[in-house]
């Protein structure tokens, strides 16, 4: 197989790409999620918080979007080339990837129109402190939509990896767009959850372990979904 000329080439690098990306985002997604927010939250944290935003912050948030920035155009490249070659959007395997890849787009959304601008102004805030300024009102205001964004990401991750990995697994078929209406409505709905602050679902975001139940939850009801539906 030529690895640079053949479409079947040009697929393998793309997903090469693809998952190192992925890797990497999601990697940082749990790093800031599960170790460097709960750091923030304890007495040491605290004090260690503005030396870390101005320095260690930047470089993680380097990384985590341009790796989402990454995963979502590669994975954008693997579904147009195999759409390309005939392969239809509606078929079993295209179905779950499509469904994780729903997930996975808001989830790039969420990084570059959500968490990162609130990161700018948070960043630029503490370095203005440090250097005896005062700090920006915006960055606290902005916070708690970004880390709701973050842990709704997170949330994401777990139905978006659980139909990424298990796409050849199923052998489904039938009324496809009666799925993806309730499909969408269902992911929209967990994302309205992130935007809207007075929702009465922010509770399970506010803790790792509410998080994790949550996106568990969120696998079943597409899973459950996709068997009532589709199966």
């Amino acid at each position: 197989m030529d690895i640079i000329t053949t479409s079947p080439g040009i697929e393998l690098l793309l997903r090469w790409l693809h998952f190192m990306a992925g890797i990497t985002w999601i990697g940082l997604l749990y790093y800031i999620n599960f170790v460097q927010t709960p750091f923030f939250g304890t007495e040491l944290g605290g004090q260690a918080r503005s030396a870390m935003v101005r320095g260690l912050v930047p470089n993680v948030l380097w990384w985590f979007r341009w790796g989402a920035m990454f995963t979502f155009l590669s994975g954008l490249a693997i579904v147009a080339l195999r759409w390309g070659h005939g392969e239809i959007l509606g078929s079993p395997r295209m179905t779950a990837v499509l469904t994780g890849g729903a997930m996975g787009t808001l989830m790039w959304a969420n990084v570059w129109f959500v968490i990162w601008p609130a990161q700018q102004i948070a960043i630029a805030s503490a370095n203005a402190v440090a250097a005896g300024g005062e700090a920006d009102p915006q960055a606290a205001a902005l916070a708690p939509r970004a880390a709701r964004a973050s842990r709704t990401n997170t949330l994401f991750s777990i139905p978006m990896l659980f139909f990424m990995g298990a796409a050849s697994h199923f052998a489904i078929g039938g009324a496809v767009t009666a799925y993806w209406v309730t499909a969408l409505v269902v992911i929209l709905l967990v994302e309205a959850n992130a935007m809207v602050s007075s929702s009465p679902l922010h509770k399970p975001l506010g803790t790792v372990s509410g998080t994790l139940y949550f996106g568990f939850a969120l696998t079943l009801v597409l899973y459950v979904l996709q068997q009532v539906i589709l199966g």
